[in-house]
C-alpha cells in the first residue's frame, strides 16, 4: 500500500509539475543554446514523432482549440500531446487507489470519470480560455469598427486604420488585427490574411466583417461605406442583445423567487399565526 501511495504521489507531482510548466514557460527567458543546429534537429524530430503518433482528426481539433485561445505562450500542440499521457497516468493511479479501498460500482464509475477528466484537462482549459477570448472579441468589435470608420473618414487607408486601432487598443481583437497586418507585411495577400483572421475566430460578426472586406476589396467598393454600414449594424446588434438580456432577467428570476424566496417568506409570515392558532385550540 505504501508503494502504491508513493507511486501515486510521484505521478501526481510529475503531472502537476508538467502542467504548471506549460503555464509558466512563457514568462521565462530562453537561454541561448550552445549547439543550435543539434537542438533544433532534435526538437524537430521529437515534434514530428509526436504529431505522427497522434490521430489526424484530434490533432486538427487541438490546433483549432489553440488557435481560438490565441495561441498562448507555452501551450504548443506538442507540449499538450506530451502532458496528456502524464495526466492520464496520474488519473489511473489515483482512481486505482481510491477504488481499491471500496471496489463498488459507483466508485468505479467515478474513477473512470476522474481518468477522463485528467486526460482531457488541457482541452477543457483551452476551450474555456478560447470561449472567453471569443466573447471578448465579440464585445470589442463594435467600438473597434467605430474607431476604424473615424480613421478611414479622416484620410487613413484601411491598413493604416487597422494599425492605429491595433496600436492604441488592448485585448485580443487588437492582437488579431496586428497579426493580420504582420501576415500582409511578410508577403501574404490581403484576401488570404483576412481569411486567416476569420479562421482564427469563432465570432460570427467578425467573420461577417472579414467577408465584407474581402468582397469590397475584390469588387472595388469604397471601404469607408463598408465600415460605416458594418459599424451601424454592430451597434444595432449590440443594443438588441442588451435588450434581449434585459428581457430574460424576469424569467430567470422567476424560479428562484418561487422556490427559494417565497417559501421562506411564507414560513416567516405564517409561523406566528399557525402557532397562535395551535395554542388557541389546544
Amino acid at each position: 500500500m505504501s508503494v502504491l501511495a508513493f507511486a501515486a504521489a510521484a505521478a501526481a507531482a510529475g503531472g502537476t509539475g508538467a502542467l504548471v510548466g506549460i503555464f509558466v514557460a512563457a514568462g521565462r527567458p530562453r537561454a541561448a543554446s550552445v549547439t543550435p543546429d543539434a537542438s533544433q534537429d532534435s526538437t524537430h524530430t521529437y515534434s514530428s514523432t509526436v504529431r505522427r503518433l497522434a490521430p489526424a482528426g484530434y490533432l486538427g481539433a487541438l490546433e483549432r482549440l489553440v488557435a481560438l485561445a490565441g495561441r498562448p505562450s507555452g501551450w504548443t500542440t506538442e507540449r499538450i500531446l506530451i502532458i496528456k499521457p502524464v495526466l492520464l497516468v496520474v488519473g489511473v493511479v489515483l482512481a486505482s487507489l481510491w477504488i481499491k479501498g471500496d471496489p463498488s460500482a459507483l466508485r468505479m464509475l467515478l474513477g473512470a470519470a476522474l481518468v477522463g477528466l485528467c486526460f482531457f484537462l488541457p482541452d477543457l482549459l483551452l476551450h474555456s480560455r478560447g470561449q472567453k477570448r471569443q466573447e471578448t472579441i465579440q464585445l470589442e468589435l463594435p467600438d473597434t469598427l467605430d474607431q476604424m470608420t473615424i480613421s478611414v473618414e479622416a484620410g487613413l487607408g484601411f491598413e493604416g486604420a487597422m494599425a492605429r486601432v491595433g496600436a492604441t487598443g488592448h485585448g485580443p481583437l487588437a492582437e488579431e488585427l496586428i497579426r493580420t497586418l504582420q501576415d500582409m507585411s511578410i508577403g501574404q495577400s490581403r484576401k488570404d490574411a483576412y481569411q486567416a483572421l476569420a479562421n482564427r475566430t469563432s465570432s460570427p460578426d467578425l467573420r461577417r466583417f472579414t467577408r465584407s472586406v474581402i468582397q469590397a476589396d475584390t469588387y472595388g467598393i469604397a471601404i469607408a461605406d463598408v465600415l460605416r454600414v458594418q459599424a451601424d449594424e454592430m451597434r444595432l446588434k449590440r443594443r438588441q442583445l442588451a435588450e434581449e438580456k434585459a428581457m430574460k432577467v424576469p424569467v430567470k428570476v422567476l424560479f428562484p423567487l418561487m422556490f427559494c424566496i417565497l417559501p421562506v417568506l411564507f414560513i416567516v409570515l405564517m409561523t406566528p399565526a399557525v402557532l397562535g392558532i395551535v395554542d388557541a385550540f389546544s
